[in-house]
């Protein structure tokens, strides 16, 4: 059953798009090297080198330049680099957000279940959203000659997939619902996750609806307020019935920010339905200092669903996401990407969420 049709149940399973293009096209891609850097600066490669090794003798204004241009072209030194195919390699690298969020740990589990499956362990890279940080891990993977990476998308993704292309290291993009050409990549249709919930809350009687999002620039972020918006469509409620309070994290103090703006509305809702589960914890705790009962006074669902959610105070209802398929699946692909003598077809898994509902939205508001 479609899960964007009405009375739908979850859908799980996962659909693939094939993309058509064998990883043999990335044996041709040239490491980015150090004569690169020479040209594309106009020094020589000996200023290069004493800019890597021995930046003091180099002048600020030369050492400045050439330094731009590593950053621009994500050269990476590599001591001891061989050419990808043929490594020997027994690890793959897993960069992700943050430990702290129990999805992100839980997709690294399901990476880490598919190297174990090929006998092959894993390196776990954190703070993978910011520039810095994500350089530094391909300087590492690059330098210990790392088989391949799982790359979560959101923040900075983009330029981080761009870094290792460059590099020609093997990648497979994580949580990411749209195709990329020359990598296989696994996500979730977060469209029907956002209709799912609201059409819950709908089914539920709930006419005032808040959505607390997070940063805009993020497409999951934009898919779920989408399918959110499609449900209403399709239920024949205005789309005002939705109001958005924006939050600049998806983290719990994040929430409980955005449950003192839920508190402070002057038509408070009836219901809240929230990006991540991190802001759905936040939106209870305000609520619960605030003396409000959830779900009489005011209907509070999730997304996520990650280990805690059930364990709230008030059970939450949430929007489950299968990090540890997910993980495994990008995991799998990757190994079979990078396996010698082997002739692989890159492809994009959509994977299914499923409403998992708890007593945090089982009230009927009152008429």
């Amino acid at each position: 059953m479609d899960p964007r049709t009405p009375g739908a149940a979850a859908v799980p399973g996962a659909q693939e798009l094939l993309a058509c293009e064998p990883n043999a096209g990335r044996d041709r891609i040239r490491r980015v090297g150090i004569k690169d850097v020479a040209r594309e600066a106009g020094v020589s490669l000996g200023t290069v080198s004493n800019v890597l090794n021995r930046p003091e003798i180099v002048a600020e204004s030369t050492r400045s330049r050439v330094l731009q241009v590593i950053d621009s072209l994500g050269y990476v030194r590599a001591e001891g680099a061989r050419p990808l195919r043929g490594w020997a390699s027994r690890v793959l690298a897993v960069l992700i957000h943050d430990l702290a969020n129990p999805f992100f740990t839980a997709l690294a589990s399901g990476v880490e279940e598919a190297a174990r499956e090929a006998d092959l362990g894993i390196m776990v890279c954190t703070g993978a959203h910011r520039p810095a940080e994500a350089a530094r891990h391909l300087s590492l993977i690059t330098s210990h000659q790392v088989r391949g990476a799982v790359l979560t998308s959101g923040e900075g993704a983009g330029r981080t997939a761009a870094a290792f292309r460059r590099n020609a290291v093997p990648y497979v993009m994580a949580d990411q619902n749209a195709p990329q050409p020359g990598t296989c990549s696994v996500g979730i249709d977060d469209l029907a996750g956002g209709h799912a919930a609201i059409r819950h809350l709908l089914e539920r009687g709930h006419r005032s609806l808040v959505y607390v999002s997070g940063p805009d620039r993020l497409q999951q972020v934009r898919d779920r307020r989408a399918g959110a918006l499609g449900a209403l469509g399709e239920a024949g409620v205005a789309a005002s019935a939705l109001r958005e309070l924006p939050c600049a994290g998806l983290t719990v103090d994040a929430g409980r920010d955005a449950g003192h703006r839920v508190l402070g509305l002057p038509d408070r809702p009836t219901a809240v339905f929230c990006a991540n589960d991190l802001l759905a914890l936040g939106v209870l705790q305000a609520l619960y200092e605030a003396g409000l009962r959830v779900p009489d006074d005011i209907a509070v669902l999730g997304y996520d669903d990650i280990e805690f959610a059930a364990s709230a105070v008030v059970p939450l209802t949430s929007v489950r996401r299968p990090a540890s398929a997910m993980g495994r699946r990008a995991g799998r692909l990757l190994v079979e990407d990078t396996a010698q003598g082997t002739r692989h077809t890159h492809s994009h898994v959509v994977l299914q969420p499923e409403l998992v509902v708890r007593r945090s939205t089982m009230a009927v508001p009152a008429r």
